[in-house]
């Protein structure tokens, strides 16, 4: 059985969300969305340090040889500084959808950032999911969703996966090297007491990992669709999953108190023990 455990904080995520592994810094950061705050805990240490930011923020993602991250906001894409916290726009993919906001992100094989968007109230299915290229102009791939999360990527680099969330479907996407999505079609669908999918990631075999939100757990699916295991985890909201640490032998899962105001683990970072390691993930190459 797999032992999870919990990373001591003084304070918990109304919403956490998004996290990343930093090889260059030896961290794993993430965010608080409606707390609009990243933070970032240093493996070495075990300290963690947080950033207030002016807006939400659903992700950021690590640059190739860069201090600096980009990140999801309210406002669309942007560069963001750490310590001091300092911002500067990119652009907004939807200005014609002022209900929305970034949700989830991922990077893939040739450091391209997939990033998902959605109706800040979950009522409408404005989302959409979106591809930012390494030079900064961005394109929609899909939409039509209520809440986008993932993405997450395969081993070999040629199947993406993304939720829609309020569908309670995972889908499965051919992803080419030239970024191009095709043949859509429905990788799992969560049975209603499941929960929701939310974040999730690809360990080295190729095996599918899925935070349950309103199920209390993470699972393991194989390529196929096929449920091989789950782990409980001691918080109703579970958000996201990453393996982290330099031989990626590490997982970290986020979770929400957002709904669950009086259980006391709810919003807490976890860390559980599963014996799988990740694959390598690119940070963005622009």
């Amino acid at each position: 059985m797999a032992q999870v455990r919990i990373i001591p904080r003084t304070v918990r995520d109304t919403l956490g969300e998004g996290p990343v592994w930093s090889g260059s810094r030896n961290a794993l950061l993430w965010v608080d969305i409606f707390g609009q705050l990243v933070h970032e805990l240093e493996l070495e240490k075990g300290s963690i340090s947080s950033w207030s930011v002016p807006e939400r923020i659903g992700w950021i993602v690590e640059r190739e040889g860069r201090e600096d991250f980009v990140a999801g906001l309210k406002s669309g894409f942007a560069h963001l500084q750490l310590d001091p916290v300092s911002i500067r726009r990119i652009g907004n993919p939807e200005p014609d959808r002022p209900q929305n906001r970034m949700n989830d992100a991922k990077t893939d094989a040739s450091g391209r950032i997939w990033a998902g968007s959605k109706d800040d109230s979950d009522q409408i299915a404005s989302g959409a999911l979106y591809r930012l290229d390494p030079d900064f102009t961005w394109s929609r791939q899909d939409d039509g969703y209520l809440v986008t999360n993932g993405p997450a990527f395969s081993p070999d680099g040629k199947t993406m996966y993304h939720n829609d969330s309020g569908r309670r479907t995972v889908y499965a996407f051919d992803i080419n090297e030239r970024g191009e999505l095709s043949r859509k079609r429905v990788f799992v669908k969560f049975e209603e007491e499941w929960g929701y999918p939310d974040g999730m990631a690809t360990d080295a075999d190729g095996g599918i990992w899925i935070a349950h939100w309103g199920g209390g757990r993470i699972s393991r699916f194989f390529p196929d669709g096929t449920l091989g295991r789950s782990v409980s985890i001691p918080a109703a909201n579970v958000t996201s999953i990453v393996f982290a640490g330099p031989e990626l032998d590490r997982m970290f899962v986020t979770s929400a108190a957002l709904g669950c105001e009086n259980d006391p683990l709810a919003g807490a970072l976890f860390e559980a023990e599963t014996g799988v390691c990740g694959h390598p993930v690119r940070p963005f190459a622009g």
